[in-house]
């Protein structure tokens, strides 16, 4: 669980464009984006909403709605609109914003390579930005952190596993024969312990007939 921050550019809003495609939706852009200042994300995401039922592709509706869909902890929804607004926006800052809002909603959702490339997407498009560049390095020395705990683990399950074999190897091995054979053996046991006690019993009948001193 990653316990640091990320520096956030969620609470960026952005106005709707003069081109004669965004003028339709603009009214509805600007009141979701009083309605956002004041905290009041329901109503403006309605806004927002109503001005992309005018004009789909419009990536400040887009974005803006994301950062909304970001407020309400709906992270999903904020990406895909985040991806929506980078796809249709001719503007390189606008870009350069949803790439890096992308990557604060996925960290949230704890997607740490996800947000790694969205901060490097950002970063292609300008290299000098300074909270891109923090918020990547973060995420690199996580992921790297993360990489050497999971090495440390697979090398004791390695050696548990190794241990482990070593105690199967040091058990007395069971007898893999089957009944029939077993029986087989105590029989030939029984016969070889006949046997030996005949021959005893032959021994001891010939010293007795046998004269203790031959004078």
């Amino acid at each position: 669980m990653m316990n640091w921050k990320y520096i956030l550019l969620i609470g960026t809003i952005l106005f709707a464009y003069t081109s004669a495609i965004a003028q339709k939706p603009g009214p509805q852009i600007r009141k979701g984006n009083r309605l956002y200042k004041q905290k009041q994300y329901d109503q403006s995401q309605k806004a927002y909403e109503k001005a992309l039922s005018a004009s789909p592709d419009n990536p400040t509706a887009q974005y803006n709605l994301g950062n909304v869909e970001f407020r309400k902890n709906n992270m999903d929804y904020a990406v895909k609109s985040f991806d929506a607004s980078e796809e249709h926006s001719p503007d390189t800052a606008m870009k350069l914003k949803s790439y890096y809002n992308k990557g604060v909603a996925l960290i949230k959702q704890q997607k740490l390579d996800e947000s790694i490339e969205a901060w490097k997407n950002a970063l292609r498009l300008d290299p000098t930005d300074i909270e891109t560049r923090e918020n990547l390095e973060k995420a690199l020395m996580e992921k790297r952190k993360q990489s050497q705990q999971k090495d440390q683990q697979n090398q004791k399950q390695d050696q548990k596993k190794q241990d482990q074999k070593q105690q199967q190897e040091q058990k007395p091995q069971q007898s893999k024969l089957n009944k029939q054979q077993v029986d087989q053996l105590l029989k030939a046991l029984a016969q070889k312990e006949k046997e030996v006690q005949d021959k005893m019993n032959e021994n001891k009948s010939r010293s007795l007939s046998q004269p203790d001193k031959d004078w």
